[in-house]
């Protein structure tokens, strides 16, 4: 048995983190939890890095860690002459010590580290990595999962994520590595007094929030607004630069939820830290109520995603979806860059295919390009950076993601929640002076484009036979493709595995200009549709609703209807 084998050498090291010492002590004789630790490598991909911590090859420590650093590192130096990284981390389980250990194995391979000196978002290392001019970029984080895991995102010199080719290249020299004695080391401090490893100064915050301030288009009706902002950072890396933002452009009655607010990657007040569900904002909701706040920002643990909450006429709060807060700024950004006359000459905004299709009316509406892209914000930064090569970087003037991840501007090429939360409050206190709610701008919108409701559901699949279960159902859905869903005949299937789209009537396909990935699109009557595609980042299969009707209620029931439907042809 492999797996066996495997541990028995985990064993046999002298391990320097005492905490596996102690985990493969307490396995012992455990197959099956052996098993799930060592019968594969923690996957590398676009993403980078996501697991479970804990010791074994399918486990997030410091050895998988330097593995995956060495092939990295090889491979920035197979491009690279004097090769550089930037490195950030959030406030989650380890993630401090994984940043330097990625640190020393770059710094042995001669590739100098700039690396933040406290917690940082994601954003943020973005930017850094294209304001030090650096060969790639590495973020130890694991988003918003919960508290077991961690993660390892992979940039390149352009600030977004890597690519599928790079990321290929960098799998292969991981393959090569022999995760305890095919890597190179060296002492941190030694790195420090040789400057390999060079700590990233104050200025760069500072440079973000400059260009994050530069974006605002209403700022001098923010300070008039007085608007009483609730913010949780939910434990994570947004305490700082949130509020700082909040700060300069006039919000200064920001009360922060006490229990949410140092880093802490238990987060003792949350087991799922992710805006998008309820229960990580009760906490914020009930401090709403006690302080009669206007709104509500919750940012997840790397500050790359937003959410919020604003009151109903009843002063009940209500929480706002990430397609609805998308609408929502989509509009105010295109309605009021062209009534302050800084609208770019064939202006850019982007999406993705999971992500609500009323984005497209509005877009449409404003004579603004738009541009869908697969999901993963690294498809919308590489659109960012294309239009930068052509040499019009100003006509991107939005992009953003249903799972609350937003960009305004190309300061970062990935999602950053402080300059969405900048832009939030921003909208609120122009709203505000014009004697309208937020929840009556959405309706507006709804009115004006229709109602467009939109729902995700996940099924989670764990471990090994997980992983098998997942690829059987997308299989299957290939070999048997459904005529209805919910009732509701199945006019096309975008097959993002094949790369065809395949009219059900006529039986045409046609080829899909998008690139290859593990999705399934199913254009159904009456403007619904249903999308399923498996995680990039949980053990987890994931399904996008929407449904357009005239009535709320209506649009509802059908909803509720699709997805029990599906969960029969899943097999759930």
């Amino acid at each position: 048995m492999v797996e066996m084998e495997l541990y028995q050498r985990w064993v046999r090291q002298d391990l320097e983190d005492k905490d596996l010492q102690e985990e493969l002590a307490a396995i012992n004789g455990d197959v099956e939890s052996i098993k799930d630790r060592f019968y594969k490598d923690l996957e590398f991909g676009t993403a980078g890095l996501r697991g479970v911590l804990g010791a074994g090859t399918n486990r997030m420590n410091i050895y998988v860690i330097r593995r995956a650093t060495q092939g990295f590192a090889d491979y920035i130096n197979a491009k690279y002459k004097n090769g550089t990284v930037a490195i950030g981390y959030d406030s989650r389980i380890k993630s401090d010590v994984f940043a330097k250990e990625t640190a020393r194995v770059l710094a042995a391979n001669g590739i100098k580290a700039y690396i933040y000196k406290e917690l940082m978002p994601v954003p943020c290392l973005s930017f850094a990595v294209r304001r030090l001019h650096c060969s790639a970029g590495v973020m130890v984080t694991a988003s918003h999962n919960p508290a077991k895991y961690n993660g390892y995102k992979v940039y390149g010199d352009d600030g977004c994520q890597i690519t599928l080719e790079g990321a290929n290249q960098v799998l292969e020299n991981i393959g090569k590595v022999d995760i305890f004695s095919g890597v190179k080391l060296v002492g941190y401090q030694e790195a420090l007094d040789s400057d390999m490893i060079e700590v990233i100064s104050d200025d760069v915050l500072e440079a973000f929030l400059q260009e994050i301030q530069k974006q605002s288009i209403n700022r001098d009706v923010v300070k008039e607004a007085g608007l009483k902002v609730v913010y949780t950072p939910l434990n994570g890396a947004g305490n700082k630069p949130v509020r700082m933002i909040l700060d300069r452009i006039g919000i200064k009655d920001v009360v922060v939820v006490k229990e949410q607010e140092k880093p802490d990657g238990h987060f003792p007040t949350c087991p799922f830290p992710n805006p998008e569900i309820a229960e990580a904002l009760d906490l914020g909701l009930k401090l709403c109520k006690q302080e009669k706040a206007d709104l509500l920002l919750a940012t997840d643990p790397d500050c790359d995603r937003v959410g919020i909450a604003v009151p109903d006429k009843t002063g009940e709060y209500v929480l706002i979806t990430g397609n609805e807060v998308g609408a929502m700024l989509m509009e105010y950004i295109c309605s009021q860059r062209i009534a302050k006359g800084t609208m770019p000459e064939d202006p850019v905004a982007i999406s993705t295919i999971v992500s609500t299709a009323i984005a497209k009316k509005i877009a449409e509406h404003y004579g603004v390009e738009f541009r869908q892209v697969l999901t993963g914000f690294k498809f919308i930064g590489e659109q960012i950076y294309g239009l930068e090569q052509a040499g019009h970087p100003e006509r991107y003037i939005f992009g953003f993601e249903e799972s609350y991840g937003y960009l305004i501007g190309t300061h970062a090429r990935d999602k950053d929640a402080v300059v969405a939360s900048m832009m939030i409050c921003e909208m609120a206190a122009y709203l505000r002076s014009k004697g309208i709610t937020v929840l009556e701008y959405l309706e507006k919108i709804y009115e004006t484009y229709g109602f467009y409701y939109h729902t995700q559901q996940s099924f989670t699949c764990e471990g090994a036979a997980g992983m098998e279960r997942m690829n059987e159902i997308m299989a299957n859905l290939q070999e048997h493709v459904p005529t209805a869903i919910g009732g509701l005949k199945v006019l096309g299937v975008d097959n993002y595995i094949t790369g065809e789209t395949t009219d059900m009537e006529t039986g045409e396909k046609t080829k899909i200009a998008l690139p290859n990935s593990a999705v399934l699109f199913y254009h159904l009557e009456d403007q619904a549709s249903v999308c399923i595609r498996p995680s990039g980042t949980e053990p987890k299969i994931k399904a996008y609703y929407t449904t357009v009707k005239d009535k709320k209620e209506d649009a509802y029931a059908l909803d509720q209807v699709l997805k029990e439907d599906l969960t029969k042809i899943l097999g759930f």
